[in-house]
């Protein structure tokens, strides 16, 4: 085996062992080209059976006006393919028109073939992929049976990638389509949870949150984190907001109402088009991201909300505590609210760290001209402590579970008021 073979096959096992992520079609393109020039063919190619057909999906060639080119395809029946696989013809020939079964195929003597090398590409089920082919217009007499199994190694080695990208394209459709139906009427609502003013202990806003209504049974965020893993993630806040912002017809004009959007969702042209013509005034925007956004995507943030802040638009960096990503929202977007996570709040009462974190914040938000909200208040004790230390607003169990929008409507109109 050449050195040049050996280094391609190694760079190929370090990809499938240790890099999943690595680009598909460069891997099978640089496989199909390496087993070929090892072999010293002039077509190389991978082909796909589908159905009764034979279709080229990877082609490599000494010249560029090859017989053959991607995605040509012909009759199965008619090829060397479901011969060798069929075992009617073997894997290695070295001269193609000196055998009798490959004289009945018309393409022997039409191209001419002379040498010829098939491998199947099995995958682990035992069905047949396709097949990994070399083949040149010339016999080759000095090919023996370490060039067909060196052949079949390399097949070998394609059919683990190409299974892989099998399943990623089957578990992709089925997220898309699980994303579909989440989507469609009444599969999908939002649900509004009060967020209270607890020094003048009043109901000022409800935050819009997403329940979904069909399967699989998992919890909002495994939703969402789900559509975003399939590049669905703007297509399904976008959608969730669409509801949301609904019930800003009915609400009153002093109550704002906050929805969620990701960085990308919120730098998206649909998100803009979407807000164009509501009462910005009454909606606050929180921007909820559990990773490291880089300065270029905070760049654009700053100049997508700019016109929109002016037009009254507030913004807020939720998670607050959570972790670094959200410090690094605090500073780098300067909210209007800054909303202390759950993690935070739980236990306050009896947590001097956590207690002395909240009033850091505090003061971070009334130097910079903004509020906190606290998150996730399900205790008296927690929202005593909350309102010693200057915390403005909360939100939690403790003053109202999310709720359909009817429910809402009646709390507006309800004089009772918050601990």
């Amino acid at each position: 085996m050449t050195s040049t073979l050996e280094s391609a096959l190694l760079r190929l096992a370090r990809k499938q062992s240790a890099s999943p992520h690595e680009d598909f079609t460069e891997t099978l393109s640089r496989s199909l080209h390496a087993i070929r020039t090892h072999l010293n063919m002039e077509v190389g190619f991978i082909s796909e059976f589908v159905n009764d057909r034979r279709y080229f999906r990877y082609v490599d060639a000494d010249n560029r006006d090859a017989v053959i080119c991607v995605g040509q395809s012909d009759a199965l029946e008619d090829s060397f393919c479901q011969r060798v696989v069929d075992g009617r013809l073997p894997g290695l020939l070295t001269d193609a028109c000196l055998h009798p079964e490959a004289l009945t195929l018309p393409v022997t003597r039409a191209l001419p073939v002379g040498a010829h090398l098939s491998a199947p590409i099995r995958l682990s089920n035992g069905r047949v992929f396709g097949t990994l082919c070399c083949f040149s217009a010339r016999a080759d007499h000095s090919l023996n049976g370490r060039d067909i199994a060196m052949l079949q190694v390399v097949s070998d080695m394609l059919a683990g990638h190409i299974e892989a990208r099998l399943l990623e394209q089957r578990a992709q459709t089925d997220i898309e389509s699980r994303i579909a139906l989440a989507m469609e009427p009444d599969h999908m609502r939002s649900v509004y949870q009060p967020i209270w003013d607890l020094t003048q202990q009043r109901l000022v806003g409800f935050e819009a949150l997403t329940r979904f209504q069909c399967g699989p049974a998992q919890s909002p965020e495994q939703w969402f984190m789900e559509a975003t893993q399939a590049d669905l993630g703007t297509v399904m806040e976008i959608h969730a907001i669409e509801c949301a912002v609904q019930a800003l017809h009915h609400l009153p004009e002093g109550i704002y109402l906050a929805i969620n959007a990701s960085p990308r969702t919120v730098v998206s042209p649909e998100l803009s088009q979407l807000l164009a013509g509501l009462p910005l005034d009454r909606l606050v925007l929180e921007i909820t991201e559990h990773e490291v956004v880089d300065a270029t995507m905070y760049s654009r943030i700053a100049h997508i909300t700019r016109s929109l802040r002016d037009a009254g638009l507030r913004v807020a960096v939720d998670d607050a505590g959570a972790g670094y990503a959200s410090f690094k929202h605090i500073l780098h977007l300067a909210p209007d609210i800054i909303k202390l996570d759950v993690s935070m709040t739980r236990g306050i009462d009896r947590d001097l760290s956590r207690q002395a974190l909240a009033a850091a914040l505090v003061r971070f938000a009334e130097s910079t001209h903004g509020r906190l909200v606290a998150e996730g208040v399900e205790t008296d004790a927690e929202i005593d402590t909350l309102r010693q230390l200057g915390v403005g607003l909360a939100q939690g169990y403790a003053l109202g579970k999310p709720m359909p929008l009817e429910q809402a409507l009646h709390l507006t109109r309800t004089p009772s008021q918050q601990t």
